[in-house]
């Protein structure tokens, strides 16, 4: 069985808990799950020890087993230290795209042509 430690939703409306645990991929997010091993609360600062709790011993063996973390939770691995996270490059991430690429000549061209006309508008005026 394919296994992965994942977050599940808890807590109402606008006020998010989740639960860290163990669950086969088919499984749907909130739904059956084969162990509790942590809690994440996003409400309480970054600082907080109480933020991201862990049960180790669990996490280690299931890791051993062959579970997956998904990314959210492989961060907090790292941050434990259990697991080492590579950090991600995207380099074409501050690329603009097609239609923002359009607006930007666009609008350089429009500059261009307001810029000679008004040299052109000076230079007959100079000449009169």
């Amino acid at each position: 069985m394919a296994t992965k430690i994942r977050l599940a939703r808890g807590g109402s409306k606008k006020r998010p808990y989740y639960r860290i645990v163990i669950a086969d991929i088919r499984s749907p997010r909130d739904g059956r799950f084969i162990e509790k091993v942590g809690s994440y609360d996003p409400m309480l600062p970054k600082d907080s020890e109480n933020r991201v709790q862990l049960n180790v011993e669990r996490i280690q063996y299931w890791l051993d087993t062959g579970a997956k973390p998904t990314d959210r939770v492989h961060r907090f691995l790292d941050a434990a230290g259990l697991l080492k996270r590579e950090p991600r490059n995207n380099p074409k991430k501050a690329e603009l795209g097609e239609k923002a690429k359009e607006r930007v000549e666009a609008k350089r061209l429009a500059e261009e042509e307001a810029a000679a006309a008004a040299s052109g508008a000076s230079e007959e005026a100079a000449a009169e």
